[in-house]
């Protein structure tokens, strides 16, 4: 990890973790002795948010909806039995809601001590700058260590302290897939969320990935056994964005390493207008992150904006303004003012022909 690395210098998001309600009734609950109101139909979750209390997720997030698979984001209702879900509990008018008890702490360190048994190991020393979601997750409910051991079905194991990756491989390990050209995929670090699957579903639409097996053989795979350059993927990241785990990876953050600071930007391919942050590691873009905010993509974006940047950079980019008079002229290379004034011209000549 580079210790340089600020993560204030960086362009932060907040994740309420399901979707807003469009909703016109208010509904007025308590979390943890805060009193918030929200929209009726809000989940737990988003109005704990709005109230400025963060519950751990894994499967959560605002750009897709409620799921409820992961169970650490569970919580405890006055006057209510069990522990539901936050992410897919509608809040109701005057409900107490707590978010940390000794009950709450404990089922999730639980909860999150069996993903571990099964994940690579590292997790625990990632809690700071540049973890994933599932390491801070980890590290807010509190785990420190893993009783279960080191003997996953998915993942390269450890034996007589060799390290991971020049051990014996698991029964159930499938090697890292790298064939597409922007990010990676690493199935030992993924947990079936279906975070991914869902954002190629209901972000992107084109049905790319699916949960394919059942119980501990499940996995996310891209087609039918296919490498992701194979499939249908379009490559439009929505997937990685969506990971919590880092399981899907950008290539150049790998290679790399972390961006230090990042601005929100326009993408140039289209007339579109897609918003972005531009995240960079000293005088390089490192990668294009799609801007929840942007008024045009709302978080989300095609492949040329999220991966294929490199033409900033290019030795053949075009540098300069060209200009030429008919399609079979050469282009000729012209001062900025020259151009505007060009095309000005040319504006006014197609007004006054067709009177518009």
């Amino acid at each position: 990890m580079n210790a340089a690395f600020d993560i204030k210098s960086l362009v932060q998001e907040i994740d309420y973790g399901t979707p807003a309600s469009k909703a016109e009734q208010q509904v007025t609950l308590t979390v943890d002795g805060k009193s918030v109101t929200v929209p009726a139909g809000t989940s737990i979750m988003r109005a704990s948010m709005e109230a400025g209390v963060e519950i751990p997720k894994l499967c959560a997030t605002d750009m897709l909806d409620s799921f409820g698979s992961c169970r650490v984001c569970l919580v405890e209702i006055d006057g209510r039995g069990g522990t539901p879900a936050s992410c897919t509990t509608p809040v109701g008018e005057g409900m107490v809601v707590h978010t940390q008890t000794d009950r709450l702490t404990a089922i999730r360190r639980g909860v999150m001590e069996l993903y571990v048994s099964d994940h690579p190991t590292g997790w625990n020393e990632k809690a700071g700058t540049g973890a994933s979601e599932f390491d801070k997750v980890a590290n807010t409910v509190g785990l420190t260590e893993n009783r279960y051991g080191i003997e996953g079905r998915n993942h390269v194991k450890q034996e007589n302290g060799v390290a991971p990756g020049h051990g014996s491989l698991a029964v159930d390990y499938i090697a890292r897939d790298e064939s597409n050209p922007y990010f990676t995929y690493d199935p030992a670090q993924c947990i079936v969320c279906s975070r991914c699957v869902r954002a190629c579903e209901e972000v992107q639409g084109t049905f790319a990935l699916t949960i394919e097996g059942r119980g501990f053989q499940s996995r996310m795979v891209a087609g039918m056994h296919e490498d992701f350059i194979a499939s249908e993927c379009v490559s439009c990241g929505a997937c990685v964005q969506a990971c919590p785990t880092d399981a899907l990876r950008e290539k150049t953050v790998l290679a790399k390493g972390l961006p230090e600071r990042s601005a929100v930007t326009t993408c140039a391919y289209c007339g579109v207008g897609c918003s972005f942050k531009a995240e960079v590691k000293g005088d390089e873009v490192i990668r294009m992150m799609p801007y929840k905010e942007g008024k045009a993509n709302h978080g989300h974006s095609c492949v040329k904006g999220r991966f294929a940047y490199g033409y900033a950079t290019h030795k053949d980019r075009i540098l300069s303004p060209m200009i030429r008079e008919k399609i079979t002229d050469p282009w000729r290379e012209v001062s900025w003012e020259e151009a505007i004034a060009h095309t000005a011209k040319e504006f006014r000549r197609i007004q006054y022909q067709y009177r518009r």
